[in-house]
């Protein structure tokens, strides 16, 4: 995953803008209305070589499905795994959201969104097993057909971690906060068996060691913040212990959301817990205005020689297009502080990590893709010549 092409590669989060057709398929399925399965299958696997070619054809060396057959990237698991037959709760339902506290018409205005409310966040209501792996298997094989034909560097595809889920899925079954975090973390090991098993790289969607410390628990201690992510990690870490590190990269977020983020936890006070995570490559936000300082955290944190990083280039949450002068820039700082080879060039966040929930317009997604693109050539020029 480290670069040995002598440029910087260009790659992504996770979540694209659905296809408009799949949009409301996507919902009906969500409410158990879907009418005709065949025909969303069909639309889906179409959906997944539609975003391939707008990939490539925006220069993103590694590419993805775009999570075009998820609702979201974190509670589409209730459909895969036993243990969520319950009612269906209201998504953010259970957050604090400790940075709209003093802006509750913010709050009101992001999670009123009828996309947004379109998904179901049950809470976990017995034990956890997961179901079987025929729509894991349909995702890999629509990825795989996509890729027939296309010439890219190489192709990964999301997972929930256990921590995320259990943010999202609230706990009503398990007796501790570490048992149904384990049990989540031994059921969704299926799962990223499969997707190693078929050769492309795994990647763990883990916003929760950072997003969860004000939206979740924002009252605990930082000891005792520090306790639970550190748990968080461990649970990914045995979930994941069969697949050679490698073979995985992880993102974790403050959270895909244009709102004041002035309680976001401080990269610098969690980064040694991330770096204990098993995954050898690691995204995380640097474009947006709250965190793209925080190159200056590997100025004193050295970034192990088997890991690499992929720091965010393109903010998701605005329709403002990046210059490519200013990713380059950006990309020479972190090759200052982590060096070239340990280093590509991501999103901050997935462009539409809830289906139909799009902050950034369609079309804008791909310009910005391109310039990602020209602002790597132009910092691999300076830094290789």
């Amino acid at each position: 995953m480290a670069n040995d092409s002598k440029r910087i590669l260009t790659t992504h989060t996770g979540s694209l803008p659905r296809p408009a057709r799949l949009i409301g398929l996507l919902g009906a399925r969500e409410e158990r209305k879907l009418d005709d399965p065949a025909a969303f299958e069909a639309a889906v696997a179409e959906g997944v070589k539609e975003i391939v070619r707008s990939q490539v054809e925006a220069g993103v060396d590694i590419v993805n499905d775009g999570e075009v057959s998820k609702i979201s990237y974190s509670t589409y698991v209730k459909d895969r795994l036993t243990g969520f037959e319950g009612e269906g709760l209201l998504l953010g339902s259970g957050m604090a959201l400790a940075d709209f506290r003093e802006f509750p018409e913010l709050a009101a205005r992001m999670l009123g969104n009828p996309d947004m409310a379109k998904t179901k966040a049950p809470a976990c209501d017995g034990p956890i097993k997961y179901k079987d792996l025929r729509e894991v298997e349909r995702d890999i094989a629509n990825l795989k057909a996509a890729l027939d034909g296309v010439h890219v560097q190489g192709a990964f595809m999301s997972a929930a971690s256990p921590g995320v889920i259990s943010g999202f899925l609230p706990n009503h079954h398990y007796k501790t906060a570490d048992a149904y975090v384990g049990a989540l973390a031994d059921a969704m090991k299926v799962e990223y068996e499969a997707i190693h098993k078929s050769g492309l790289t795994l990647q763990l969607d883990c916003p929760d060691l950072a997003m969860s410390r004000h939206i979740w628990f924002p009252d605990l201690s930082m000891a005792d913040f520090r306790q639970r992510i550190a748990m968080h990690v461990e649970a990914l870490n045995h979930a994941t212990a069969s697949i050679p590190p490698d073979r995985m990269r992880m993102h974790l977020c403050w959270g895909n959301y244009e709102g004041p983020h002035h309680y976001d936890v401080a990269l610098a006070e969690i980064i040694d817990i991330v770096l204990k995570a098993r995954p050898a490559v690691i995204s995380l936000e640097a474009a947006n205005p709250r965190h793209e300082h925080e190159w200056q955290v590997f100025e004193s944190v050295k970034l192990p020689a088997d890991k690499t990083l992929i720091p965010g280039m393109l903010d998701s949450t605005t329709n403002f297009v990046e210059h490519p002068q200013l990713i380059a820039q950006r990309l020479l700082r972190w090759a200052s502080v982590v060096g070239r080879d340990h280093l590509m060039a991501g999103t901050d966040c997935g462009f539409a990590t809830f289906a139909g929930l799009t902050p950034v317009y369609p079309g804008v997604v791909w310009l910005k893709f391109k310039a990602m693109a020209e602002g790597c050539r132009i910092a691999s020029q300076k830094l290789w010549g």
